[in-house]
């Protein structure tokens, strides 16, 4: 941009030497409306101070070097891409100040993020990100150190039959619960003591015996006296 605006300079000068008035006034006029394009450069190059983050990435079960070659560290979602090296660290340059969210990015792991504040000054503060709490704020250390959390998982593992899924069916427990009963209670009763299972079987019979046990109409009648009670008559008196 800068050359082509010098360029344009050196265009302006040689029409002015042909002291055609009404050409470099509107050349002026083009002039003020596009000078601050010229200018963009400038601007770019005295910008604010730049910062790094920088840190490491560790992987626990980690066989061999390979997966390093597919992990990439993302800054607030790739804006700003970092690599690792091969002894896992990394660095991310060319930041402004501000709040960044550092990810790993692996297709067979999952690892760790972090928020990272970056002041004016260049003081440097991380701490771990959670999307459930935002009010957890639990710092990490810094350059940062990254591990692996999980495994990436892209399947869903399908459910298994096992004996207790029949078992603690309610419609199993209906029929189960009360054969259980019937076997055990006649056991709880013969390892009762004689005295409580002849109390029992006189309870029993005195429940069977059809002597002891009053009429339902009898009772009935009791309870409800007769409205058809005969009303005594009385005698005409002759006069």
């Amino acid at each position: 941009m800068t050359t082509s605006c010098l360029g344009f300079t050196s265009l302006i000068m040689k029409i002015m030497r042909t002291q055609d008035f009404s050409i470099i006034l509107g050349i002026f006029n083009f002039i003020l409306v596009f000078s601050p394009i010229c200018g963009d450069d400038s601007i770019d190059t005295e910008g604010a101070d730049r910062f790094k983050i920088e840190g490491k990435v560790t992987l626990t079960d980690a066989r061999n070097s390979d997966w390093l070659g597919v992990t990439r560290v993302l800054v607030d979602g790739g804006d700003y891409i970092g690599y690792l090296r091969s002894d896992g660290s990394f660095v991310v340059n060319e930041l402004p100040s501000g709040s960044y969210v550092v990810e790993i990015s692996n297709p067979n792991y999952i690892f760790e993020s972090a928020r990272v504040d970056i002041s004016r000054k260049g003081m440097v503060r991380a701490r771990r990100v959670n999307y459930l709490q935002f009010s957890d704020k639990t710092s990490m250390s810094y350059p940062l150190d990254l591990k692996d959390r999980q495994k990436a998982k892209y399947f869903q593992t399908r459910e298994q039959w096992r004996i207790t899924d029949f078992l603690m069916n309610p419609m199993v427990l209906t029929m189960v619960l009360p054969l259980l009963l019937i076997m055990v209670l006649p056991k709880l009763m013969n390892a009762a003591d004689p005295e409580a299972q002849k109390e029992m079987q006189s309870q029993m019979k005195a429940f069977n015996d059809k002597s002891t046990v009053p009429d339902i109409s009898e009772m009935l009648a009791s309870w409800f006296p007769s409205t058809d009670t005969k009303k005594p008559k009385h005698k005409a008196k002759k006069k």
